[in-house]
């Protein structure tokens, strides 16, 4: 799911609870967490439900961050009209485990047979390290990565290890990141 600065803002700050959707189908589970991105942290899907737009009521406007009804129809107006409406309830934002996890550098050990387990991943961090903020389209090809996208999930996985963070424009090392290379100065 997708979190527009209005509605990322606004679970952040308690302001809101709900969001309406219009979906063929659910894209979020109930019990799952969601990344709210830039750095904001992340948000437990508590409940996920179909909807009549004719049946939300103020209240649920209001918590979804909409004076009225109405104003949750105009915003639904750029979805696609044959799709269902979803009512999605959060619960309160956490922190992004990932966060804390780019700070820790005691488990280095363990982290290297992981990272040993991925496909030319100290290279990338070598990469990564040379050549902070350089687009995914720029770094891929000197690593022989051809397609983009699974360059993407590639570096994806060692932002999961909490060695890279994603910037706006490419990616740089986390200090886990940095602390991992040092003791294994391969790539």
């Amino acid at each position: 799911m997708l979190f527009e600065k209005r509605l990322r803002d606004g679970l952040v700050d308690g302001s809101v609870r709900l969001a309406f959707r219009r979906w063929r189908r659910a894209q979020v589970v109930p019990g799952h967490e969601y990344r709210l991105g830039a750095g904001s942290g992340v948000v437990r899907v508590e409940s996920v439900d179909v909807v009549s737009t004719e049946r939300i009521t103020p209240d649920e406007a209001r918590a979804a961050g909409f004076a009225s009804p109405s104003d949750v129809l105009k915003d639904l107006e750029s979805g696609d009209a044959d799709a269902l409406t979803y009512r999605i309830s959060f619960g309160p934002v956490s922190a992004d485990p990932r966060d804390q996890l780019r700070e820790r550098s005691d488990d280095l050990d363990a982290l290297a047979q992981r990272v040993k387990r991925i496909h030319r991943a100290d290279a990338t961090l070598a990469a990564i390290g040379a050549h902070p903020a350089v687009r995914a389209a720029d770094l891929m090809g000197p690593l022989g990565w051809t397609d983009l996208h699974q360059f993407k999930l590639h570096v994806r996985r060692l932002k999961d290890l909490g060695l890279t963070i994603s910037l706006p424009v490419g990616y740089r090392l986390s200090p886990r990141g940095e602390a991992y290379l040092q003791r294994n100065p391969r790539g």
